[in-house]
């Protein structure tokens, strides 16, 4: 997990389509994909640069997607502990302007451990930018809790692809 650049979320009841869908989207826009595992509705795979491959996904027509959901690059895996996350984010939190707008992304799978309620607010307390915004951010610090790992990035509004 921790090689993937890329992360892609797709029906869970159509992996191998899903599967399918992916390498045939990365070749299309130039890319030789390395997937490194495809399961529970998640993909991960490597790239050669991921943020420019997910801008040429957000160009390619709606029609083309049957399967996937979510495109976006991954800037820093660690391991899913609180101070750990923080520390990555407040590294990342260097990308955001002292003007700009952001917001945090939160979301865990494959994870039984007993998170506290508050998560996303003691995640934020490293983020020393004062304009949030949740519903027009000009960055997004997205933070993916995958068991034992958290996939964490700083993205730009159109890093975070949706195609379904």
């Amino acid at each position: 997990m921790e090689e993937a650049n890329l992360l892609v979320t797709f029906e869970p009841t159509h992996k191998e389509a899903a599967r399918a869908e992916i390498e045939e989207v990365l070749r299309e826009i130039g890319e030789e994909p390395e997937i490194i595992s495809v399961e529970e509705g998640m993909a991960f795979v490597k790239v050669s640069n991921p943020r420019e491959a997910v801008k040429a996904i957000a160009s390619l027509e709606d029609e083309k997607f049957k399967y996937t959901f979510f495109w976006w690059p991954v800037d820093r895996w660690c391991k899913a502990e609180i101070e750990e996350m923080k520390k990555h984010i407040k590294e990342l939190q260097e990308g955001i302007g002292e003007e700009e707008k952001w917001k945090m992304d939160l979301s865990k799978r494959k994870t039984t451990k007993e998170w506290p309620k508050d998560l996303i607010i003691q995640l934020t307390e490293v983020v020393d930018k004062p304009n949030v915004d949740l519903e027009n951010p000009e960055k997004i610090i997205r933070v993916v809790i995958i068991g034992e790992k958290a996939a964490i990035s700083l993205l730009k509004k159109d890093e975070l692809v949706k195609k379904r």
